[in-house]
Order: structure tokens, then C-alpha cells, then sequence
């Protein structure tokens, strides 16, 4: 008799968890259904669930459906975004290795969208074993948003990674190259200087606007 308790609860409870995903997956499909055509709901949800599958965010690629769906765009144009996102959250966890976060993975794919390698990621990984990523990869995108050529802003943000500072020095150096950049400085004059003053643990004066910059020779360290 007992074994058949067992049994009914084993019953009971996977009935539970599964329900429990139902619901959940109704909840995606709500969403999604009620901003998208049919045609593309289905491609968009089989993108979602497979990358719930893979153990991958879900929650990014509904936002990008929904937000294409927000701006009118057309049901091909919508599936190709979340696609593509799911394409680059898989290169960004297989680039920073199991143990990122879900944070780091979505900054992760923002980096690599912004025009990143793979292999910066994985050189930011090694320079920081341990620590959340979100942050340096978050500024490493905005530093490229900014101008900064892709090899210079890899460089600083691993050389700041290398010497093993704390998500300020990033926050420091985002704002201050932004301030630069604004005030007219050349980004790459800018980020090269003020990596140097977060490096000292100080400040420097600002760029000029013509500022002479080793920028090309510190781009040398973002390679492996």
C-alpha cells in the first residue's frame, strides 16, 4: 500500500510541475499573442522555447518581439531580431562559460552586437575567473557605441579587467570618456587617457581635441 502512496505522489507532483510550466508557457504565449500575427507568434515562441531548452534567458527575446511589435515592424523583420539575439546569447555563454550570469549573458550579446569578438569575451572571462561581467561588458558596448574603435575599447576595458579593479573603475571610466567625448574630445584620445587615470588610481587631465594618442599601440592588448 505504501508503494502505491509513493506512486500517486510521484503522480501528483509531476502533475504539479507540470501544470506549473503550462501556465507559464500560456503566460509567454498571452503576451506574444496579443501584439503578434499568428505566423509570427509560432516562429517566436519556438525561438523562445528552444532556447529555454539550452538553458539560455527567454525573457530578452520576448522583450525584443515585443518591442519589435511596438515599432510596427513586420512579422519577418520581428522573428529575424529574436533570432539573431538567441543566436548571440548562445555565442556569449559559450564565451563566458558556464558560470555567467544571466546579466553577463545579456551583455554579453549586446557586445557582440555592438561589433565585439567572441574572443574578447573570452579573454574578459580569463581576466576576471570569477566575477560578474555585466558591468565591464556593459561599458565595453557603450564605449564602441561612442566611437571608440572596437580594438581600443577591448583593450582598456581588459586592461582594466587584468589588473583586477572592481566594477567603479569601469563606472569611472565610462563616465569620463563620455564626458570627454561630449566635450569634444576624439574617443580614442579619450579612452586611451583616462584608462591611464583609472589605471593610477587618480585623474589626468582631460584630452585635447587634437590630442596625440598611443591608442593603436594599447589595442595590442586585447590580443591574446
Amino acid at each position: 500500500m505504501s508503494a502505491v502512496v509513493r506512486h500517486l505522489g510521484s503522480v501528483i507532483v509531476l502533475g504539479v510541475a507540470l501544470a506549473g510550466a503550462a501556465a507559464a508557457a500560456g503566460a509567454q504565449d498571452a503576451r506574444l499573442g496579443a501584439q503578434l500575427d499568428e505566423g509570427t507568434r509560432v516562429l517566436v515562441q519556438a525561438a523562445v522555447d528552444s532556447a529555454r531548452v539550452a538553458g539560455l534567458p527567454t525573457e530578452p527575446l520576448i522583450d525584443k518581439a515585443l518591442e519589435g511589435a511596438r515599432k510596427r515592424a513586420d512579422g519577418a523583420r520581428i522573428t529575424r531580431a529574436v533570432t539573431a539575439l538567441a543566436a548571440r546569447l548562445r555565442v556569449s555563454r559559450s564565451s563566458l562559460g558556464a558560470g555567467a550570469t544571466e546579466s553577463d549573458l545579456v551583455a554579453g550579446a549586446a557586445a557582440l552586437q555592438a561589433g565585439v569578438g567572441a574572443d574578447v569575451l573570452h579573454q574578459l572571462r580569463v581576466a576576471r575567473p570569477s566575477g560578474a561581467l555585466a558591468v565591464p561588458l556593459v561599458v565595453l558596448s557603450d564605449l564602441v557605441t561612442r566611437g571608440v574603435p572596437t580594438d581600443t575599447a577591448a583593450a582598456v576595458v581588459l586592461l582594466v579587467a587584468r589588473e583586477g579593479m572592481g566594477d567603479d573603475a569601469f563606472l569611472t571610466l565610462q563616465r569620463d570618456v563620455q564626458r570627454d567625448v561630449m566635450g569634444g574630445a576624439p574617443p580614442a584620445s579619450a579612452a586611451a587617457v583616462r584608462t591611464r587615470g583609472v589605471l593610477a588610481g587618480g585623474t589626468v587631465r582631460r584630452p585635447a581635441r587634437n590630442a596625440a594618442t598611443d591608442a593603436t599601440r594599447m589595442s595590442g592588448a586585447s590580443k591574446p
